[in-house]
């Protein structure tokens, strides 16, 4: 089973965080992405995830593996959400468990952050005023060269 995947069902944490378990690992740390009903100002009514899933799940899966080395975790995993997605639901989906908790916290935020950077993943929002519109796909059209503005440790 793969550790990054995408689902058009909903998340649900419990099984995910079953996966993760291991009696050498004494940390565990999760985050979860909420659809929310607001953004700039603008009330959301529901939300459209798509993604280029090959080259995604590709992606993904080095990203994974870079977060496994870089802060020795053994287990790491990630889940998206695509399709239509209802305000408060779980959009994506990150855990790691390592021995430590440091490792397990450090772990989970390189996850969603490089998701959220490299990724082909797109995001539209549907707003209670009608309009629609993709979310920030400014920075798809940006050069390679152009840095992401978090670091890790």
């Amino acid at each position: 089973m793969a550790r990054f995947r995408f689902t058009h069902a909903a998340i649900d944490p419990a099984p995910l965080r079953r996966e993760l378990a291991d009696p050498a690992c004494g940390g565990f740390a999760a985050f979860e992405g909420w659809v929310r009903d607001h953004n700039e100002g603008a009330a959301v009514r529901h939300l459209e995830y798509q993604a280029f899933e090959a080259l995604a799940v590709k992606e993904g899966e080095r990203i994974l593996e870079e977060a496994r080395t870089r802060f020795g975790v053994p287990r790491v995993l990630c889940v998206h959400r695509l399709g239509d997605l209802a305000i408060g639901e779980v959009a994506v989906w990150v855990g790691a468990s390592a021995p430590h908790r440091h490792e397990a916290f450090l772990a989970a935020r390189y996850v969603i952050d490089e998701v959220k950077h490299r990724l082909p993943i797109w995001k539209k929002e549907h707003y209670q005023n009608g309009d629609s519109g993709w979310v920030n796909c400014e920075r798809c059209a940006a050069p390679d060269s152009a840095a992401h503005p978090h670091a890790h440790r």
